[in-house]
Formats: structure tokens, C-alpha cells, sequence
């Protein structure tokens, strides 16, 4: 008799929590699902991140390094909740693309010829080397609506002017996006509303100092509103390299120092306190390994405003 009665504690505690962390995710503002979160070598884990509004299923990827070895954890992890092939078809509705170079499109192109009419979201200039680099019938074929014919009408491109605000197809939400300077190219910052709430995501960025723009400064100004209010959810942002890198060999990347000292700025615009337990996820860390554990080391002990900085894993949701 004990023994049942203790299962049956047991079995209640157990169901509550299941429902607190239901409701949680339904009350989330967003869903997130890490495919890649890397930068670097590792092709099994490069940038890409689904995104949806709260409660719903209809994601959009920002980035698209790595596609299906992360659709596969995520689904191993219960975290998605059909077979691994029907994700790609089913759940993500559209990409947003924050410049081409591979290590952030590559999953796009190899699994182009698996995936559904879709539209692929990006500055000018992005989707011009798509267009001309990749979706080339020498290269690959061309998936494209645009482009070396004959076009398979795949994926329809649509331009992002910088500023201007874009709905996003069939998720109900929107995208704002800003030019960013990531050494000999420009990167994109999206900034993407569901229902009056906010996430702020970063393709590769230097630091306005060494790329010589003004390029996150304006982005800060342009968000900081959004911070005060408490509409922006969380900011993710790449840090590639240790303290110890060069400025030299950065190539449009940050590091914990530069990376605060950025946040730094976003303060200043913000207010004293204003960023105390802000969520900061951090992308786009490159291997090898203790270099990985380096950046998080000095992330942890440069934090000097109370930042919550969050290390995203693949297959792992965020729900905010």
C-alpha cells in the first residue's frame, strides 16, 4: 500500500511538471531550435537556427549552414515531433539568409533538391552570390526562380531593403533587417517581431572600431527602444575567437572582449542596469575545442553588466 501511494505522489509531481513546462513554452514568446551553432570546420554543426512564434510550428531558419544532422538531433531530442525527413518540408517555411559564405547557406544548397517551394529572404547583395555562385547548373542546379536558365522555381528570392519591414510567409511574423560589416563583405542583422515581441539575430560581425563603421552603433540606436520596454526577447550575437586572437586575423568576427564592449555601447543608449539578466546567446564559436572553452571562460568573467549569456546547443529548444 505504501509503495502505491508513493507512485502515485510520485506520478502527480511528475504531471505537474510536465504541464508547468507546457504552459511555459506555450506562454513563450518564441521557439527556438538549434540546428548548427558553430562556426568553423565542423560541417555537422554550422549556423542555423529555427525560429517560430510561440505555441506554433511555423519556423523560419535563420541561416542555413547545417539542415538535416541537426533536424535529426532535434528530433532524437523530442524537441520536434515528426520524422526528421518531413521538418525540413513541413515545418520550415522560409529562410532568412544573413550573407553567403558557406558555413551559413551550405545546408540550403545540399538539401535543396529534398525541400518544398520556399522563399529565401536576404540583402541584395546575398542573394546575388547565391544566384550567380551556387544555384548554377554547373555548380549544383538552379533552385532559384531567378538566375542561369532554366530556373527550377524552387525557392522565390525576395530582396530585404535595409529598414524596411517584411512579412515573413506563412509564420505571422515580420523581419526588419540591417547591414552589417563583416570584414570584404556585408553580413545582416535580423530583427523579427512576433505579435509585439522581439528577437534580434547576427550574421558574422566585426566590431565598428576595427571594420571602421558605424554599422552596430546604428543597429543599437535602432533596438534600444525595444530594450527599455522589455519588447526584445534576447539578442543573439557571434563571438568566433578568444581574447587572444589578433585584430589583424579577425576578419569581421568578434571576440568576449569586443563583444562587451559592444554590449558596452548598447548600455550607454539604454540606460544604467538596463541590460542586468538581458538574454545574450552567443553563436557561431569556433572549434577547436579549447578555444570554445576559452571564449566561454572570458565571457563568463568579462560579464560585467549581469548579462545572461546563453551557449545554445544543437537539438537543444530555447523557448523565450
Amino acid at each position: 500500500m505504501f509503495n502505491k501511494y508513493r507512485f502515485l505522489i510520485v506520478l502527480f509531481f511528475l504531471l505537474m511538471t510536465f504541464a508547468g513546462f507546457s504552459q511555459s513554452k506555450a506562454n513563450a514568446s518564441f521557439q527556438i531550435v538549434p540546428l548548427g551553432v558553430l562556426g568553423g570546420i565542423d560541417e555537422s554543426n554550422l549556423s542555423a537556427y529555427m525560429v517560430a512564434a510561440g505555441g506554433t510550428n511555423d519556423y523560419i531558419c535563420l541561416d542555413a549552414g547545417t539542415l538535416h544532422y541537426g533536424i535529426e538531433k532535434a528530433v532524437k531530442n523530442g524537441v520536434l515531433n515528426i520524422p526528421t525527413e518531413q521538418v525540413l518540408r513541413r515545418y520550415i517555411k522560409g529562410y532568412l539568409i544573413s550573407h553567403a559564405h558557406l558555413d551559413h547557406i551550405a545546408g540550403l544548397i545540399i538539401n535543396s533538391p529534398d525541400d518544398t517551394n520556399k522563399t529565401i529572404y536576404a540583402l541584395g547583395s546575398t542573394i546575388e552570390t547565391i544566384k550567380k555562385d551556387y544555384f548554377t547548373w554547373e555548380g549544383w542546379a538552379n533552385f532559384g526562380d531567378d538566375g542561369e536558365a532554366p530556373a527550377l522555381k524552387k525557392y522565390h528570392y525576395q530582396v530585404l531593403p535595409p529598414d524596411s519591414t517584411i512579412s515573413l510567409k506563412n509564420t505571422g511574423m515580420t523581419v526588419q533587417a540591417f547591414p552589417l560589416s563583416h570584414s570584404n563583405l556585408t553580413s545582416t542583422a535580423f530583427l523579427i517581431n512576433s505579435n509585439g515581441a522581439y528577437i534580434l539575430y547576427l550574421g558574422d560581425t566585426g566590431e565598428d572600431d576595427i571594420e571602421k563603421s558605424h554599422n552596430l552603433q546604428n543597429l543599437w540606436t535602432a533596438i534600444a527602444p525595444l530594450v527599455k520596454s522589455k519588447k526584445l526577447k534576447a539578442i543573439m550575437i557571434e563571438t568566433s575567437f578568444p581574447d587572444d586572437q589578433p585584430d589583424k586575423t579577425l576578419f569581421g568576427h568578434l571576440t568576449p572582449h569586443w563583444l562587451m564592449a559592444e554590449m558596452h555601447r548598447l548600455a550607454a543608449l539604454c540606460g544604467n542596469g538596463s541590460l542586468k539578466n538581458f538574454n545574450i546567446i552567443i553563436t557561431h564559436l569556433k572549434p577547436p575545442v579549447n578555444k570554445i572553452a576559452a571564449i566561454k571562460t572570458q565571457l563568463k568573467a568579462e560579464n560585467d553588466l549581469g548579462l545572461n549569456l546563453i551557449f545554445p546547443q544543437q537539438g537543444r529548444s530555447l523557448n523565450l
